[in-house]
């Protein structure tokens, strides 16, 4: 194993105290995130080519004019800048990519992102939706018991899957379960309790969160041996939590209704032919129902043959994965790296998607060609009706006429084209009145509706592999290695050191019951402060490793109750974070809040800190007591055998 440095005589250089700064403001801008602006006659061309390519197809993107600096860019401007002044050279920069001490950032990249295809890929295939519709049905008008029952199916489904595919489904389906529900005046206690049980089940098995696969590597732990030591803490967590939800936390009847009404109810849905909602416009094809996600929700598409491959595919490398790395443990080997397995297993199902999108390609392209011709006229009835409602309703104030002029001229003249940029940006409001009962009316007109989409998308985009493709969390991969070479120039600056002694007074004046309230503390804190749970794991984990060579340099033994109570605290910390104070806490909770913003259901960051400060206070102390508790009666205070 390459030897810590414990030196921290470097830090009173300017390039450690830059160092130091620039670590600190990073994680501010992924918090805070900003656009700087940029001329039009560079961003449009840009702007357009993007969209043509289909990378951005969102029109709200445009509101955002100029280069963002986010937690996509912000490290990487910042790796830059510390290379320019020559705080980190060739050696951080390898570390942070490559690897050094026991975590390779690489591997830890390509196992997530090949796990999470085929996790996604499951997701794709229908599979989590028609198990939620049976839980829904099981649940029927009792709301207490629906509630329950969801709680168990999330927390059993991501600890198998892990946390992203349940916020990519499950999410939307209880925006729209809570929607139409007669009784249930805001999903605040739905969604936000989905949110929560995903995050908590994911601290489970390693393969469901990359922040663990960092710990488990740096620290040597096995991957069984990983689970055996959190299974414990974390089920007694999902025990102990729901009563305080349901009781406590969302005691209301608004929020957890004893009676349900809403619906989910109805039969008719169900008899109606599901369509594939990975098809382009599909949703299109749902007769006569005003809510487009009902056909979703109520009667879903499921492609059977899909989601068994898949579910094996899943079982079977997550049991390779456990076999290997306690076979590499056993013999005291070099482990193989985990991306050796899980990607064949993602190639696998990626030539799985590839195959069933092209057998399927004449029918999908059916499909999608009538769905289209479907979509083009609703939007020439709609655009219909604006341009009378334009020529009769009576404004109210002088700039929106003049606006409405305009835009009646234009379009008047066929000038409303796709590429159109004030059509593409501007939402323009118009107020009339409809009757004397109603009384004025706004109606808002988007460019969705202003225009008609008649390109032709290639076959690829019929494919189920697409579909995949554009849900990969692939901001990951920047953001990650960047802030593995950020942790690597505090390492070569001498500040991971300091906090090292730093964190070794606290050890030694609290002991270790201290120890392990303390990490999860501080774990929790950091994901909310420090560049997400990846930047925070990456941190602690260097602090902790090189906490136990300043033992070792003193002969110092630390006690084998201390060194694996701080580590599975740690553990404890870095997941639950996700439900704390920020949504940049974890790269999930920036998931969630995009998800509920396109469903109309806006969480603000205050609203977001104050629901879940009392249910991260709860988790938090269940499950860090039973975790002393454990660690108490399964170790000793014998010295850890470094």
């Amino acid at each position: 194993m390459e030897q810590f440095s414990t030196d921290t005589s470097q830090i009173r250089s300017w390039r450690s105290i830059i160092t130091l700064v620039v670590f600190a403001g990073t994680n501010t801008i992924v918090l805070f995130p900003f656009h700087i602006p940029i001329h039009r006659c560079i961003s449009d061309p840009i702007h357009n080519t993007l969209r043509g390519l289909e990378i951005m197809p969102d029109e709200r993107s445009r509101s955002n004019k100029g280069f963002p600096v986010n937690l996509v860019t912000a490290p990487l401007i910042a790796d830059l800048f510390l290379l320019a002044i020559r705080a980190i050279g060739k050696r951080e920069v390898h570390d942070g990519t490559l690897g050094a001490n026991d975590i390779l950032p690489y591997n830890i990249m390509i196992f997530f992102l090949t796990l999470a295809y085929i996790a996604i890929s499951i997701d794709c295939s229908g599979l989590i939706r028609l198990l939620a519709l049976k839980v829904l049905k099981k649940g029927g008008k009792k709301g207490r018991l629906l509630f329950l029952l969801l709680y168990i199916f999330f927390f059993v489904l991501g600890s198998f899957i892990g946390n992203d595919p349940i916020i990519l489904s499950g999410t939307a389906f209880l925006a729209y379960l809570t929607r139409v529900s007669n009784n249930i005046t805001h999903p605040r206690a739905w969604i936000h309790t989905q949110f929560a049980v995903a995050n908590i089940a994911s601290a489970i098995l390693v393969s469901s969160n990359p922040t663990i696969l960092v710990l488990a590597g740096a620290f040597g732990i096995k991957f069984i041996t990983y689970t055996a030591n959190m299974v414990v803490p974390v089920f007694i967590t999902f025990i102990v939590l729901f009563p305080f939800l349901l009781f406590v936390i969302f005691k209301k009847e608004k929020h957890i209704p004893r009676k349900t009404e809403g619906a989910w109810l109805l039969k008719e849905q169900t008899d109606k032919k599901p369509v594939d909602p990975n098809i382009p416009d599909s949703r299109e094809l749902a007769e006569g129902e005003d809510d487009p996600e009902a056909d979703e929700v109520l009667n879903p598409f499921i492609n059977r043959k899909s989601a068994m491959f898949g579910a094996f595919v899943m079982s079977a490398t997550l049991i390779t994965l456990l076999v290997v790395n306690a076979s590499d443990q056993k013999k005291g080997g070099k482990e193989t790296p985990v991306f050796y397995i899980t990607l064949p297993a993602a190639f696998m199902m990626f030539c799985w998607d590839l195959g069933s999108g092209w057998l399927n390609r004449e029918d999908n392209r059916k499909i999608a060609k009538e769905a289209l011709e479907k979509k083009k006229a609703r939007v020439r009835r709609e655009r219909a009706g604006v341009q009378s409602s334009f020529l009769i309703l009576p404004l109210k104030d002088e700039r929106l006429q003049n606006g409405q002029r305009a835009t009646t001229e234009n379009e008047a003249q066929g000038s409303a084209r796709p590429d159109s940029s004030e059509a593409q940006q501007i939402t323009r409001t118009v107020v009339g009145k409809k009757d004397e009962e109603e009384g004025s009316e706004s109606i808002r007109i988007s460019a969705d509706i202003l225009r008609e989409n008649d390109s032709r998308k290639p076959i690829l985009l019929r494919s189920p592999v697409t579909a995949v493709l554009s849900l990969l969390p692939y901001k990951l991969l920047p953001f990650a290695f960047s802030m593995f070479v950020l942790v690597q120039g505090l390492v070569a600056q001498g500040w991971v050191a300091v906090f090292a002694y730093g964190w070794d007074y606290w050890v030694n004046t609290t002991g270790t019951v201290g120890a392990i309230t303390g990490i999860a503390f501080v774990s929790v804190i950091l994901c909310n402060f420090a560049g997400t749970n990846i930047g925070t794991t990456i941190l602690l984990c260097r602090v902790i490793q090189t906490w136990k060579q300043i033992h070792v340099e003193n002969s110092l033994p630390i006690s084998d109750r201390t060194l694996w109570g701080t580590i599975y605290a740690m553990a404890l910390g870095v997941n639950y974070r996700a439900f704390s104070a920020a949504f940049s806490a974890s790269l999930a909770g920036l998931l969630w809040r995009d998800i509920l913003e396109k469903k109309e259901i806006p969480v603000k960051r205050l609203d977001f800190a104050r629901i879940n400060m009392p249910i991260i206070s709860i988790a938090m102390a269940v499950g860090c007591s039973t975790l002393v508790l454990q660690n108490h009666i399964m170790r000793s205070d014998k010295p850890f055998n470094t």
